[in-house]
Formats: structure tokens, sequence, C-alpha cells
């Protein structure tokens, strides 16, 4: 573990391995150790692996208020420099894909593919925005026990939480562990957020889309979505399992995002 100051904020996060870098935005209301499996296989078989906590989540700083995707993928290209990292594979799941996404419109040239998992591109509706609000202010009255458990069962697919304990344990007690006022911020800035769809077509980096097929929150109809609009993007659908796939079946998340980096063409040579 390490951390950064960064646009005056502390950053945590994990840097794994050598070689060409591969930076995981977890989702809400996670933290990086959501990456865990993932940092532990690619970190081992030639990739440097980078997995912060984004603001108000895990050890970096909880920010009040109202974070905006647009501050989120700031602070990632601010790590980025922090590490010297000119260009890397982006993934991120659920509102770390969304954060993809918004860091993919702020700053193409940086990304050499992404990963898009368990998310969806269009902004909320007036449904979906109210809902998060009201969530933000439960949140902040209730603190995070109550959600943690009413969601478990919508995080990762309902037999998983019986058939996998340990998975559902640590996902149990990352939402419990979450800060209500980071997590708050972060649903307030999400249900501003820009909608994406239309700036899919215009990728232009090797893709990737995975989902669980048993997935409530972003089903798979919403990762075809995705598949359809980005150009020559790849889709892998996870069976069963939900919201968190790479935790849940993390040999099989493993295995296509192997498979996808594999094919990658080979980085430029920096120019001298």
């Amino acid at each position: 573990m390490a951390s950064v100051q960064c646009g005056g904020i502390t950053v945590e996060y994990e840097d794994e391995g050598s070689g060409e870098p591969l930076v995981l935005l977890h989702g809400h209301p996670f933290d990086r150790s959501m990456w865990r499996p993932q940092t532990a296989h690619f970190s081992r078989v030639g990739m440097r692996v980078i997995a912060p906590d984004l603001r108000g989540y895990g050890g970096s700083s909880v920010v009040p208020g109202k974070t905006p995707l647009e501050t989120f993928a700031r602070d990632v290209a601010a790590l980025l420099d922090h590490l010297g990292i000119e260009r890397c594979v982006l993934g991120g799941l659920s509102m770390g894909g969304q954060i993809v996404m918004e860091c993919y419109r702020q700053f193409p040239e940086r990304i050499r593919a992404l990963l898009l998992a368990d998310t969806f591109a269009a902004a909320d509706t007036a449904q979906g925005r109210a809902v998060r609000l009201r969530t933000a202010e439960r949140l902040l009255a209730e603190g995070m026990d109550g959600y943690a458990h009413e969601v478990l069962p919508k995080m990762i697919a309902p037999a998983n939480v019986t058939a996998l304990p340990a998975v559902a344990a640590h996902v149990l007690g990352m939402m419990r562990g979450a800060s209500p006022e980071g997590a708050a911020a972060a649903l307030r800035g999400r249900a501003e957020r820009s909608d994406y769809t239309g700036l899919l077509p215009r990728v232009t980096v090797p893709t990737l889309v995975v989902v669980g097929t048993a997935d409530e929150f972003t089903p798979v109809a919403d990762a075809r979505v995705i598949h359809e609009a980005v150009p020559g993007a790849r889709l892998t659908t996870v069976q069963d399992a939900g919201h968190l796939p790479n935790l849940e079946r993390p040999e099989e998340f493993n295995a296509a995002l192997a498979e996808f980096l594999t094919a990658l063409p080979t980085p430029a040579a920096p120019q001298g």
C-alpha cells in the first residue's frame, strides 16, 4: 500500500508488479480490495497493477458534499502523473466503469485499452436520480450497516451469498466499512453525471465489456448496449455471477481479461 497527495486529498493505492500498467477503479460502496484477485494474478504475470481507493472510500480522503465523476477522473489523472504513467489499460466496475468513461472523455490519449465491467453508459432517469439522492440521505442518517445487508444479495448473486461465504463476508465488510459521507457524495455526483452513450461510438481503443449473467443492477442488456456501440468491442458474460463477477468468479473473469490483454497491440516505443 502507498499513498500520495493529489489535488489536496490523500489517495491510497496498491501498486504491484512490473510491466505494462493496468489501472483498476472500484465500484460503490467498495474500496481497492475488491480487485485483490486481479491484483494478485496480473502482477504475477507481467503487468503492473494499480488499484486506488477513490476519494471518499477506503483509506483515501473523505470529502463530504458532492463528488462529480469529473472530479474522480481528475484524481485518476493526478495519480497517473504521480506514478509517471503516460498510457495505461484502464478498467472499472459499476461506478468505476462510469469513471473510466469520463476518463476517456477527458484524456483519451492516455488510455491504451478499456475494461468496462458491470456498468452502464446512460445518464440516470429522473426516477434513478431521485433514488440516488434518497439513498445518499439515508446513508448520512442511518450509516452503512442496514444498506449493506439489504443490497448484499444484489451485489453478488443470491446463491453466492451462501455458496461463497468468504466472498460475501468481504463484500459486506467493504460496504459496512465505507464512509457514509464519501458514499453519499459519490451518489450525489453520479445522479448528475453525463450520458456517455454518445461517447461510445467514438472510442478508438480496444475495449472489453464484462458482465455477470445474474447482475440485477446492470444487467446483460446494459452491457450489450456498450458492446454494440463501441467499435470492435468484446463482450464476455460470466455465468452464475451477479454485480461483482471479478470476486464471484475470479478465474473466469481473469481468463477473459488475460485473453484480452494478450491480444492488445504492442505499445509503441517512446520517442527519443
